[in-house]
């Protein structure tokens, strides 16, 4: 595997989000050189200034900051954070409007300061933003993704690993369609080890029921209103997220994670970004195409796909 030397990574918006990518960033040492920019100077040079004030005890990674496109620079990957936030019971998609506007001035010139960047989009709804983001640039899909449904899938194996007394990194499960309100596990391929998830018998001597996996569904489904109604913004766990795939690109780890790419003929469906298991490394990440859908999976992935086609063909 080709580890890229002397990495940078660019997070680009200094909210909660951004400042949380850049926090994990460091103290992960997910690259050598990390980046915040903004266009508000002094939230930026603050935030930059206080993640600094800590870097004696986070590794060998420096950290630089500002409101000048000039510091993102030579950067390897980009990850994207501005925009609007979500506020309390606000759909991922009603967000659209604003921050597809915000995509198509700042997307030109991040291209023009690091031409040869990976771009990961976070700033929500992120599956229609890589659309309209990808078309802006005309990037090849690989190099302009979503994080997806990568915490999701986290939030995921964290309910099941809870409840069938196991650790998370033992269970085997994916969230996939779109980061949000049509997102669904892939049940049939869901396993605790090899075990099937129904199959699994729990520390108190008995299985999960169909019944309990569909209120598990829509608990990860609904957990980002749960955490927004109580703070205000989820932030920790997409800080956490993004630094890991930064960390699968910078790496060219060639790790299997639900990122949204824009996908071509996968189970027939074509020109909408979806989070489907894909292939992440320096080059970016490729959706794996030999993922297996059950009937009622496949219904349910094209109606995700049909509901972000909407979205995104109303913002062009």
């Amino acid at each position: 595997m080709a580890v890229i030397e002397n990495s940078k990574v660019t997070v680009v918006g200094a909210g909660s989000v951004g400042s949380s990518t850049a926090y994990a960033c460091l103290i992960r040492g997910s690259a050598r050189h990390v980046a915040l920019y903004d266009i508000a100077t002094e939230r930026v040079e603050a935030e930059t200034l206080d993640l600094a004030h800590g870097t004696l005890f986070t590794g060998s990674s420096d950290i630089i900051g500002g409101s000048d496109l000039s510091v993102a620079e030579g950067s390897h990957v980009i990850v994207i954070t501005a925009g609007a936030a979500q506020r309390p019971g606000q759909t991922r998609i009603e967000l659209a409007s604003v921050n597809a506007n915000i995509m198509k001035s700042l997307m030109p010139q991040l291209l023009e300061v690091a031409p040869n960047a990976v771009f990961v989009i976070v700033t929500n709804p992120c599956d229609v933003l890589t659309v309209l983001a990808q078309e802006i640039t005309g990037l090849p899909p690989e190099r302009i993704f979503a994080s997806g449904t990568v915490l999701d899938t986290s939030r995921l194996r964290w309910e099941l690993a809870t409840r069938v007394g196991v650790n998370a990194s033992s269970v085997h499960a994916y969230i996939v369609g779109e980061h949000g309100d049509t997102e669904f596990p892939l049940w049939s391929a869901t396993t605790i080890g090899t075990v099937p998830i129904l199959d699994w018998v729990t520390p108190e001597g008995r299985r999960l029921t169909v019944d309990e996996l569909d209120k598990i569904a829509v608990d990860v489904r609904d957990a980002a209103y749960k955490v927004i109604q109580g703070k205000g913004s989820t932030n920790y766990a997409i800080g956490v997220t993004s630094a890991r795939i930064v960390e699968a690109i910078l790496n060219d780890e060639n790790a299997v994670m639900p990122v949204s790419t824009v996908l071509h003929d996968f189970h027939g469906v074509n020109g909408v970004a979806l989070s489907v298991p894909s292939i992440v490394n320096a080059k970016g990440a490729r959706a794996i195409r030999e993922t297996s859908l059950s009937p009622s999976e496949l219904g349910l992935f094209r109606l995700s796909a049909d509901a972000l086609r909407a979205v995104a063909d109303s913002l062009r």
